[in-house]
């Protein structure tokens, strides 16, 4: 998904106070402050830019893998997509926001490497149904494609820049990251509700 609804972020030097925080694989984080901007790099990876512009709040979260592998446990969830969009959204909403508020932009899940799976297909897919199953309309973002981006998220005034990263180091640590999860589990038909 590519959409022109991406508002042009200012040039970085509009942003001389800015604080930069990184969000690297597995994490996400929630601010209230109009001086942050939150960053990351996306390869297969998506990244959920989200915030309610109302109580001026919003957070990004950065996940490897649409689906829990067998094992995943504790601090480990967070790599894999619903677990990450949930914690997002829980913090967004401890911190004042309202789901009817909420608004999403989506980023990430290139297919780096023509050799492997399309896991960045298969992310891109899993965050788009996971919004509109919980009703979060997406305003923008970009998914899919063939590079690595950078990404910079403002979460007070959801403003983003995006820049294309032709390094392929990026695609080498996806690769190395996703190699070591545990395998998928056998579809057993048990049910683990959490």
């Amino acid at each position: 998904m590519t959409s022109p609804q991406l508002r042009a972020a200012p040039p970085e030097d509009d942003y001389p106070n800015a604080r930069k925080i990184a969000v690297i694989q597995g994490e996400y984080r929630v601010v209230d402050d109009p001086n942050v901007v939150l960053t990351t790099v996306l390869g297969s990876c998506v990244a959920a830019c989200m915030r309610d512009p109302v109580a001026r709040v919003g957070g990004m979260n950065h996940f490897l893998l649409a689906n829990p592998q067998n094992g995943a446990a504790g601090a480990d969830q967070v790599r894999y997509g619903a677990y990450a969009m949930e914690l997002l959204i829980n913090d967004l909403l401890k911190r004042g926001a309202r789901r009817d508020r909420l608004e999403v932009k989506l980023f990430g899940g290139a297919k780096l490497f023509d050799t492997l799976q399309d896991i960045g297909d298969s992310n891109a897919r899993f965050a788009e149904q996971f919004m509109r199953d919980e009703g979060i309309p997406v305003s923008g973002g970009s998914l899919r494609g063939r590079s690595a981006r950078r990404v910079e998220f403002w979460p007070i005034s959801g403003r983003v820049r995006q820049r294309m990263v032709e390094d392929r180091s990026v695609a080498e640590q996806e690769t190395r990251l996703v190699r070591r999860a545990p395998p998928a589990p056998a579809d057993t038909g048990a049910v683990e509700l959490w």
